[in-house]
């Protein structure tokens, strides 16, 4: 996987977490592929540090954390230019249905294929680039 290193490199991307296991190893694959990770444990955390600090991507578990169409969109519409990535074991999610539609970048599957990962990080990246 080292052969990604050089597709994100020196990139933050902010994973909010509040306490899943199944998404407490994504910090060591984005280290993996040279992305610098921040955990942060809630939506209103993570809000009050993007308007400090800027980032490459948010990864959101949303088993963990307390989100609904709301959030989601508050969070989109404040910052436009940062993608959102979901992170759930669970399928479906209708009570978001709105917000996955239109402000996720890309939902990913528990537990997360570090190759998929990597892929949308790659997009993420390319997009940036206007590639």
């Amino acid at each position: 996987m080292k052969s990604n290193a050089m597709m994100t490199s020196n990139k933050v991307v902010f994973v909010v977490n509040a306490g899943s296991e199944e998404s407490a190893g994504i910090p060591h694959l984005l280290d993996e592929i040279g992305c610098i990770a921040q955990t942060v444990g809630s939506p209103a955390e993570l809000k009050e540090l993007l308007k400090e600090e800027a980032c490459m991507a948010v990864i959101m578990d949303i088993d963990s954390v307390v989100v609904n169409n709301r959030t989601i969109k508050d969070l989109a519409s404040s910052f436009p230019a940062i993608p959102f990535l979901c992170l759930s074991k669970e399928r479906l999610h209708p009570e978001l249905q709105d917000s996955i539609r239109d402000h996720i970048y890309a939902c990913l599957s528990k537990p997360v294929d570090p190759d998929e990962l990597f892929y949308w990080l790659k997009c993420i990246q390319e997009d940036d680039k206007g590639i």
